[in-house]
This record gives structure tokens, sequence and C-alpha cells, in this order.
């Protein structure tokens, strides 16, 4: 069993990055990144300063912006015009999700296609659908398809069943598998949760990629022997052992679903760390876009 390592992988993603940067700054262009956050929940909070943090390390010129709980659509939407308008700035992220009386569809309409970072505008959906590469990709599925790739996982001709149909991971994840080229050439069946004898449709599966934000949700049951697991899952479940008094544990249950595995990527240290690499290598790829040759 392989343990697919998603530090190492994001490590190797970043410092590429670095170097893009690196060649920007030889050509005069700094890529700038803004992040908005709504509110205060921790867990975003976390996320933000953990993005504000990398970019600084990787040389972008990084932006935070930080809006209290109760302000308003249109606030919102005026600092996203500025935002679009803003030369200094490549990429716009919005961090999800917003509070209840903010529009989170009218949000991302907002942002401008070619600041859209995330890949969530449909401008960027339609040309993921296209296998237009002129458009972003959405990080963590992008993450999944380079640790495929880095692990030296063939996709081509194989049966991948992705768990899960959310726009931020499910749906973006397959329309990649199915796409022409390398970690692509699959094919593909998306499950939820209403999907009825879901083992059986895994267990048909040469990799499944779950992202169903259930913890332990799939078990050894839904795995057969020599499947490869990407598990995209972040759950916290209450353990009192630990000073934190929870512990991070996937959509999959690693300990008994691992020993049948060809590969799989731990939780945590499997995907998470590939989506803030991917999300800085997005707004370095805007920068080069938006710069020109």
């Amino acid at each position: 069993m392989v343990r697919i390592d998603g530090k190492a992988v994001a490590e190797k993603v970043l410092a590429e990055t670095k170097a893009r940067v690196g060649e920007l700054a030889r050509r005069g262009v700094k890529p700038g990144l803004a992040v908005v956050l709504v509110g205060d929940d921790p867990a975003s909070r976390a996320y933000v300063r953990s993005k504000d943090r990398k970019a600084a390390e990787l040389g972008l010129h990084s932006v935070k912006h930080e809006l209290p709980a109760e302000a308003a659509q249109g606030e919102l939407l005026a600092l996203i015009a500025k935002l679009n308008a803003d030369p200094a700035i490549h990429g716009i992220l919005v961090q999800s999700p917003p509070p209840p009386h903010i529009n989170e569809a009218e949000v991302v309409l907002a942002i401008d296609p070619r600041k859209d970072v995330d890949g969530f505008h449909p401008v960027n959906v339609a040309k993921l659908a296209m296998e237009d590469e002129s458009g972003f990709v959405p990080c963590t599925p992008l993450g999944c398809i380079r640790l495929l790739l880095e692990a030296g996982i063939e996709t081509a001709g194989k049966r991948a069943v992705v768990v899960g149909r959310s726009m931020i991971v499910g749906k973006p994840m397959a329309l990649l598998l199915m796409r022409r080229g390398p970690g692509g050439d699959a094919t593909v069946t998306v499950a939820h949760s209403r999907t009825k004898d879901l083992a059986a449709v895994t267990q048909a599966a040469d990799i499944v990629v779950a992202a169903i934000g259930r913890p332990h949700f799939l078990g050894a049951e839904h795995i057969r022997e020599g499947a490869v697991v990407i598990d995209v899952g972040i759950n916290r479940v209450a353990d009192a052992s630990v000073p934190a008094g929870y512990r991070l544990v996937g959509d999959v249950d690693y300990d008994a679903v691992a020993p049948k595995c060809a590969a799989i990527t731990p939780v945590p240290g499997g995907v998470g760390p590939m989506t803030i690499a991917m999300l800085m290598s997005n707004c370095v790829l805007a920068a080069e876009r938006i710069s020109g040759p």
C-alpha cells in the first residue's frame, strides 16, 4: 500500500510556484491575491490566515479584507468591484461560507472570471466542461489530480467513482477525470448520499474519490482490493484524549480501508495541503495571463 504524501507534493507545487513568481518579478510583475472574509467564523479565519501567510512566503502581494458579520450584500459587492478594477490584484477569493444573509451565488458572479482563482464562476465552470484550458479549475480537485499524477497512478481507461456532487469538489473532479490527457480519460460515475447500494457502485471502481463531508462514511465494504482512494474529507470528531478535544478524520475509515488499497491519501496530510498550494498556483497563473507573455 502506498500512502500518498500530500505535504510533499504540495511543497513541490509551492517550489514550482515560487520559481514562477521569480520569473514574473524579472518582468516587473508581482502577483496579487486578495482574500475577503465576512464574519468571524473560527475555521474560516484560520483558513484565511494560512492563505495569507503562504502567499507572503511565496512573495505574492497579499491583501486581506475582513468585513463584519453584519456587512450588507452591497458592501461586499462594492469591495469585489474595487478589487476587480485594481491592477495590483490578479486573484480574488471570498472565503466560504459567508453569513446566511449573503447571497453567495451573486458574490461568485460578481468576481471577474479572469481573477476567479477559486474556479467557481460559471464562465470557468463552462470552460472546464468544454476542456478549454483558458479558465481556472477549483483548487481541491485540481490538487487531487496532481496527487494522482505524482503517485504515477494511471487514470486512462480506469473506472473512477466520485462520491459527492458539490460544485466545489464532486462535479469538477468528475469533469477532470473525464477530460482528455494525463490525469483524465477515465470512465466516471458520480455517486452521492441518495445513491442506492453505494457499496456495489464503489466496489466496481479502480479509483474512489470521497468528497461527501461525512466522517468515516466509506468503510472496507466500499472498497475493492487494489483500489486507489483519494479522501477529500476533513471532518472534526470529538476526542477527549488529545489537547484540542477533537481530531481530524476523512470521509474514509482509513484504518479499515488502507490495507486493501494500492494507494490512499491520509487525513490529515493528504488532499488538505494541496488546496492552498493549487490556490497559489492559480493566482500566479492569473498574473501570468493578465500581464501577458
